[in-house]
């Protein structure tokens, strides 16, 4: 099974010497998965559009991560330009690869402002992953019942800023997503 992701910052590791995805491919030796990382920093779901037929459609997937919504937060993407986004993405690779779509949400976020920018985009993911059956993977939702079960803090999991995950967060990220992904397709 090839498993694409593509996203932006966080899944491309930015700030740590080993992203989630990087961790996934080491869990899931064994398991007959090839996993192709086609994510770049500072990059928006606006980016992949302008990309597919680069980043996705060349290397066939049989299942796509897409992970955006923090760098779109922060980097100007409306919140409707965003889920039009993934909508755009969901049927280009349902139309050129036949990929079953999994979409996820990232960490939570100390700042309440900060939170509440990316919850919008997190509904929106929510909303898209309803509308067009695919999967949401509610990452915030693990990552703040970690935080919870073991008395942590965000600022524990991220790097200083709290805007990305560090390595320890990256090891959260995937046994959160590596759970959903595999066991649900094996």
């Amino acid at each position: 099974m090839k498993l694409l992701i593509r996203g932006s910052s966080i899944s491309a590791g930015f700030g740590v010497e080993r992203s989630y995805p990087e961790i996934i491919a080491s869990l899931s030796k064994g398991k007959k998965i090839e996993l192709i990382n086609r994510s770049r920093p500072f990059e928006t779901s606006f980016d992949a559009i302008g990309t597919f037929y680069k980043d996705i459609c060349p290397f066939q997937p049989q299942v796509l991560l897409l992970h955006f919504g923090t760098d779109d937060a922060f980097l100007g993407v409306y919140r409707s330009e965003f889920q039009e986004n993934l909508v755009q993405l969901i049927r280009l690779s349902r139309k050129h690869c036949s990929s079953t779509v999994f979409l996820a949400t990232s960490h939570t976020f100390d700042d309440p402002h900060d939170m509440e920018a990316v919850n919008i985009y997190y509904r929106a993911m929510r909303v898209v992953a309803q509308d067009l059956g695919c999967y949401l993977i509610p990452v915030h939702i693990y990552w703040a019942g970690y935080l919870h079960e073991r008395g942590l803090r965000n600022n524990d999991l991220t790097c200083p800023g709290g805007l990305y995950p560090n390595s320890e967060g990256h090891r959260v990220m995937a046994d959160c997503i590596s759970r959903w992904i595999l066991g649900i397709l094996t």
